[in-house]
């Protein structure tokens, strides 16, 4: 039987991991809303030296040649935004997972511990009830930990996507340009 100390104990250390949770999470916002204002302030700043190199253009073909020299760099800034982006997500979607993982297993070991005193203490002729729990136990375990391998397959084969995904356009826009050139 848990204490009235372990449930508190337990109790507290989970309220400290809501509070890490929390706290991840907001660090990883905080992290998106800086990247976004930076980004908001250059793209401002290109913006007004665009117009500026616009008003200034002699005829159709100097606008074109401009606007044609704007295409890469902006393409390779939209992939650089969407990886830092990226990263972000990732690396608080990895904080707080980690959080959780440490969560469960002390949740984990904490039920072990209870449940073995509970078997120790259990009275005769209950030792088919104890084996089934334990079997029970054994597969809940087993689909937890095959449910985080599937789901950290799935982040690496999304981190993979992301990196085709960045690089493609920014060749892609490359590739144009010097085309066009």
């Amino acid at each position: 039987m848990l204490t009235v100390e372990q449930v508190v104990a337990a109790q507290k250390a989970s309220l400290g991991n809501v509070f890490g949770v929390t706290a991840r999470a907001f660090e990883g916002c905080e992290k998106l809303v800086e990247l976004n204002l930076r980004t908001g302030k250059a793209a401002l700043s290109d913006l007004a030296q665009a117009s500026t190199a616009a008003l200034s253009a002699k005829d159709a073909q100097q606008l074109a040649a401009l606007q044609e020299a704007a295409v890469q760099p902006k393409v390779e800034q939209l992939t650089a935004f969407s990886r830092q982006v990226y990263d972000i997500v990732a690396a608080t979607q990895a904080d707080i997972a980690k959080i959780a993982e440490e969560d469960a297993a002390t949740t984990q070991k904490t039920f072990a511990a209870a449940f073995d005193l509970a078997v120790k203490n259990a009275p005769a002729g209950t030792e088919n009830v104890v084996a089934f729990v334990k079997s029970t136990v054994a597969a809940a375990n087993s689909a937890y930990e095959t449910v985080q391998k599937a789901v950290k397959q799935a982040a690496d084969v999304a981190g993979a996507s992301v990196d085709v995904a960045t690089a493609t356009p920014t060749k892609a826009a490359g590739s144009r340009s010097k085309r066009a050139a």
